[in-house]
């Protein structure tokens, strides 16, 4: 029998999104309002309110959102008021997750302004209708963006921020990116330091340093940004769009010759190893993943070959401060990829982290393991705790897993995690 609605417990769930065809839609604040004053108006008992300003096109990328699914699972409410169906889901992924908690009767009811879905077979279908018909808008509108994009590149104009050396300019109405007359002459000079007088990325490196030059959010330039200009045909007329798109013409004005690039390019190729991939292809775990405990700049890695007597290669990838902040000076010393991985597993071991909730979609991904695992467990006439899957699942991901489902379980914990001494801690409700 469905359950009356004076026992539904409402959870007030409010989201602005922040996709650019939502920007005039109706904020957070007038959403509440609204929802606030019609459960008082119909009597509805609301026992807690989520509010998060996160896109729903991606399937477990809203934090709040996920707790909110968690939160239903465990029973603390078992009803959700919100603004419109969009406001949930324009996803396949949050889309299921609901109907599948209104299938085991855990969610009774979702109450919106104009409408009301329960737990009956014609009300669920009607809310997939509508759930569906916003994700076709984003997928027609993601069509229709990238037509518009793909006409801006072939009448010459690259989309996006301007690299380093240009500026963005709007001038009666219409973008174009022109010189920026104070870097200009300098990523020239880059280039013939490079061609001309065979200088490498890091001599590059320290003379930028010792000028002074950053960019306009005031940075120094990191050895990778200098490659990345090196190798970007902007700088001689030319662009690719996306990165590994179409080579189009630009209307903007270059700051090399063709043949100079082509000079740095070729001679860039024979000091790089033939078995090295190109640069920015090769994928690590935990890239941006965790900040510095000194100055908060995010992590990143480099890679590094060092030739043994024997001829052989050893090769070492470590994790050290992007010094994106304030202080390009930051002193931390980076951090190897085993360090990382044998620290998370000692702070779960020890319990640092039993007091936090997973994304959805990390504990889909745990439950998964525990219902594999859980037959050879039981076979060998042991007994684990949910602690005991939760470890068992993380040595697993991050030692044999591979480099997404070792990134996804970092992200999954949906905690800033720091790094300072080349020790891994985490900030309680930083």
């Amino acid at each position: 029998m469905q359950q009356d609605i004076t026992e539904l417990k409402y959870c007030l769930y409010a989201r602005k999104s922040t996709e650019s065809d939502e920007r005039q839609a109706m904020s957070i604040d007038s959403q509440i309002k609204e929802m606030q004053a019609m459960a008082e108006r119909e009597g509805l008992k609301v026992v807690a309110m989520k509010r998060e300003s996160f896109s729903a096109k991606q399937s477990g990328s809203r934090p709040v959102f996920n707790q909110l699914l968690h939160d239903v699972r465990n029973g603390e409410y078992n009803a959700i008021l919100t603004w419109a169906p969009d406001r949930l889901s324009r996803n396949a992924g949050d889309l299921g997750s609901l109907v599948d908690l209104m299938d085991m009767n855990r969610l009774q009811r979702i109450r919106t302004f104009s409408q009301s879905f329960s737990n009956t077979p014609n009300e669920k279908f009607l809310l997939m209708i509508l759930c569906s018909q916003a994700k076709l808008e984003n997928d027609n509108r993601g069509i229709n963006v990238k037509r518009g994009i793909r006409a801006k590149c072939e009448m010459g104009w690259r989309p996006g921020p301007a690299p380093i050396g240009y500026i963005n300019r709007s001038f009666a109405g219409v973008k174009e990116m022109v010189l920026d007359e104070e870097r200009a002459p300098i990523i020239k000079e880059m280039f013939e330091r490079s061609g001309l007088q065979n200088q490498s990325g890091r001599t590059i490196k320290d003379w930028l340093d010792s000028i002074g030059f950053t960019t306009k959010a005031g940075a120094r330039l990191s050895l990778s940004q200098i490659y990345r200009i090196l190798t970007n045909p902007f700088y001689y007329g030319y662009f690719a769009y996306p990165a590994d798109g179409p080579l189009y013409k630009g209307q903007h004005e270059p700051i090399i010759s063709k043949q100079l690039f082509d000079i740095v390019r070729n001679r860039m190729a024979t000091i790089v190893p033939e078995n090295k991939p190109a640069w920015g292809s090769k994928k690590f775990p935990f890239k941006h993943l965790f900040y510095c405990g000194s100055c908060a700049s995010r992590l990143t890695v480099e890679e590094h070959f060092k030739k043994r007597k024997d001829g052989g290669i050893n090769r070492h990838v470590y994790y050290r401060c992007t010094k994106s902040t304030k202080d390009p000076d930051c002193p931390e010393r980076s951090i190897t990829a085993n360090m990382i991985v044998e620290q998370i597993l000692g702070l779960i071991e020890s319990g640092d982290f039993d007091d936090i909730e997973p994304t959805e979609q990390l504990f889909k991904r745990i439950e998964q393991h525990k219902r594999i695992t859980s037959q050879l467990i039981k076979d060998h006439g042991m007994k684990l705790t949910e602690r005991d899957h939760f470890r068992n699942f993380a040595s697993y991901t991050l030692k044999q897993g591979t480099l997404s489902e070792q990134d996804g379980f970092i992200r999954g914990l949906s905690i800033p995690l720091f790094v300072k001494d080349r020790a891994i801690y985490r900030r309680i409700n930083d």
